[in-house]
């Protein structure tokens, strides 16, 4: 576990059966308020170290590897957002948790949201972190346009994930800087990779939201959102435009972004 100082242990480990270990690391006291971080599709827990080195010291921060990405390994035949957020409900076991706040990148919003609706007792609060706002992806898409976006990945995954990056990178991103998240996304584990963007797309982030009781915020890169995203989600949401960089940026501010995280139980600060 973390020493008195907060300092980071890697490897942690939460077994699920025979089929799945997922590796996290933990940061802060044991007995400190827990910050649960989950990366996006084709990235992994590292996205969080520099955020979690600035979050406050008391905190107990779990950055999570979801299945088949970073160091977590599973041969599991499914590939959800809940079966996603029952790797972190098994994190959330092996370490004891009894309440906690709950945070995603990305695809990791949707199994924040999930982890939510498996853990109500537990999960105090939902973030996002620029998820949950993509009408390209919600509401869930019909049976035709779900074939034709898996068709992309499909026939030329390298240019599907190319337009992933490019898609979530507003004017005057450094190209050194989108060509670095293309490399790290392209990578991604086969054939969890492709089978969890197919469990995206069939994730009903409508009905989700329905039977999420928790508060949900999200901090969405401001040139990134459309106004028919705001007005169709804002009464269920709340909408917080930040200027942090691509979507991406946790990454790219780490200091902001825990500032953002620590403040999200007051929202008068935000």
């Amino acid at each position: 576990m973390a020493d008195a100082n907060g300092t980071i242990s890697e490897n942690l480990v939460a077994r699920r059966s025979d089929h799945t270990t997922i590796r996290y690391t933990a940061a802060g006291p044991a007995d400190g308020p827990v910050m649960v971080l989950i990366h996006g599709w084709a990235c992994d827990r590292r996205d969080f170290h520099a955020v979690t080195g600035h979050l406050p010291e008391h905190y107990r921060v779990l950055a999570v590897d979801l299945a088949e990405h970073g160091e977590s390994r599973s041969t599991r035949e499914v590939w959800t957002m809940e079966e996603f957020a029952r790797d972190v409900a098994a994190v959330l076991e092996a370490e004891s948790v009894t309440e906690a706040v709950v945070a995603g990148h990305s695809l990791g919003a949707a199994v924040a949201v999930e982890t939510g609706r498996l853990l109500p007792g537990t999960v105090s609060h939902v973030v996002a972190l620029d998820g949950l706002h993509y009408l390209s992806l919600f509401p869930a898409q019909n049976e035709e346009q779900t074939d034709a976006v898996l068709g992309m990945f499909r026939g030329d995954f390298a240019a599907a994930v190319r337009g992933l990056v490019e898609g979530g990178s507003p004017a005057g991103t450094d190209p050194a800087v989108m060509d670095a998240y293309f490399e790290k996304m392209v990578a991604v584990r086969q054939p969890a990779g492709l089978r969890a963007i197919e469990g995206l797309l069939r994730w009903d982030m409508d009905a989700a939201l329905r039977e999420t009781k928790q508060p949900i915020t999200v901090f969405a890169i401001r040139d990134l959102v459309t106004q028919e995203a705001i007005d169709r989600y804002g009464d269920r949401l709340d909408i917080v435009l930040v200027d942090l960089g691509s979507h991406h940026f946790q990454v790219e501010a780490p200091e902001a972004t825990a500032r953002l995280l620590a403040d999200v139980e007051h929202p008068e600060r935000l």
